[in-house]
């Protein structure tokens, strides 16, 4: 694989993690439908799912979690701390998106930064 390879690949699913979690927002958890059927019938699995991420959401579970992969990530070096720092970036858009903006903009900064760093072995 080449180098500029999994570089490419992020650029590519950036916008698609993007565009799921603007339909699960928009779709999902906003459209007055699923309010008005959730009601109701609050019994379904649709239901439970949206309650669920309601919690998630109230919680800032998404936007805590982006943070503790992307703040040991920006210390750690090679592969592990790249790995942990897009899993710190994936998290902190979906806070980002679903409304945990003060936190989810802090680890995706913090994540960014690391994924940017070049590793001492490319600087030579």
């Amino acid at each position: 694989m080449r180098r500029g390879s999994p570089l490419l690949v992020m650029l590519l699913a950036l916008p698609l993690w993007l565009l799921a979690l603007y339909g699960l927002r928009f779709i999902f958890l906003e459209d007055s439908r699923w309010v008005g059927l959730c009601a109701e019938t609050s019994g379904d699995w649709q239901c439970q799912l949206r309650s669920w991420l309601g919690w998630l959401i109230h919680f800032s579970v998404l936007a805590w979690a982006a943070l503790l992969a992307a703040l040991p990530a920006f210390w750690l070096a090679g592969r592990v701390g790249a790995r942990l720092a897009l899993v710190g970036l994936l998290l902190g858009l979906a806070a980002l998106v679903l409304y945990s903006a003060t936190l989810g903009a802090f680890a995706v900064v913090i994540a960014s930064l690391r994924l940017v760093r070049a590793s001492p072995s490319e600087s030579n």
